[in-house]
């Protein structure tokens, strides 16, 4: 398997460790400034059917694995565990608030980003996502948000990566970024993809080792800066979603 021969550039959406955008035009008449200088009522970032979300959830890995994993929901609380798994696996739906904190699309309330992480990432990855959650649906602003994840990592509130740690992210319901159908991906989705993850102090020897960000090679990991966690993600599109359909082809770069 190798890159896709659009240009890509990387931004980490926080702890689901991606947000991939790819070199399209953008939606007719979004504007060069952000659509979402703010976040919007809580409301738009729920769904309705806490059952249509924990489907969406599992969705971000093959049955096998998502069928026996603990389902968090998004309520006007916080997440709250839909369905209680037994291979310690837990799949959520993330919302745009996991994203870097200098993103455009912060606030985007489209966002819908299913992601099934193993026992590492469970352990280690996912308390990130529950601190700044809880933080948002209160209502918290952006620099609030920022400055609290900065303090809790600072005083040990937030843990240390798990060696091991990876996650899933091949749902075909994915909606990551607003831009325009191009080059066979859709104006919501990237490619399925596989996620691991590295302490950020160890993220240029990791980025050799692994050979990622080189011709041909289907490992890449972000270089963009301005990310407050304590790792690097390394990431691996896939050929399939997780139903067993065919994603976007991927070709060389």
């Amino acid at each position: 398997m190798m890159l896709t021969n659009v240009a890509i550039s990387l931004r980490r959406f926080g702890a689901s460790a991606l947000l991939l955008t790819v070199t399209m035009q953008p939606l007719p008449g979004r504007a060069q400034t952000s659509p979402y200088p703010q976040m919007a009522s809580l409301e738009r970032y729920l769904e309705p059917d806490a059952r249509e979300e924990a489907a969406l959830a599992r969705s971000a890995a093959p049955a096998a694995i998502s069928k026996d994993a603990t389902v968090l929901v998004l309520t006007k609380t916080g997440y709250v565990a839909a369905a209680t798994g037994t291979n310690g696996f837990t799949c959520l739906v993330e919302r745009s608030w996991m994203k870097h904190f200098e993103d455009p699309d912060f606030w985007n309330w489209h966002m819908r980003a299913p992601v099934c992480y193993n026992p590492g990432a469970t352990h280690s990855i996912l308390p990130y996502t529950v601190f700044r959650t809880n933080l948002a649906v209160k209502g918290a602003s952006k620099s609030q948000l920022l400055d609290a994840v900065k303090a809790a990592i600072a005083n040990g509130q937030l843990p240390a990566l798990e060696s091991g740690s990876m996650g899933y992210m091949m749902s075909k319901q994915q909606y990551l970024v607003d831009v325009a159908p191009a080059n066979g991906v859709t104006a919501s989705s990237w490619h399925p993809h596989v996620m691991f993850y590295e302490p950020a102090a160890d993220a240029a020897n990791s980025g050799a080792s692994f050979g990622a960000n080189t011709a041909g090679s289907p490992v890449i990991f972000d270089t963009s800066g301005g990310a407050i966690e304590p790792w690097t993600v390394f990431f691996v599109p896939v050929w399939h979603w997780s139903d067993g359909s065919p994603g976007p082809v991927v070709m060389h770069h």
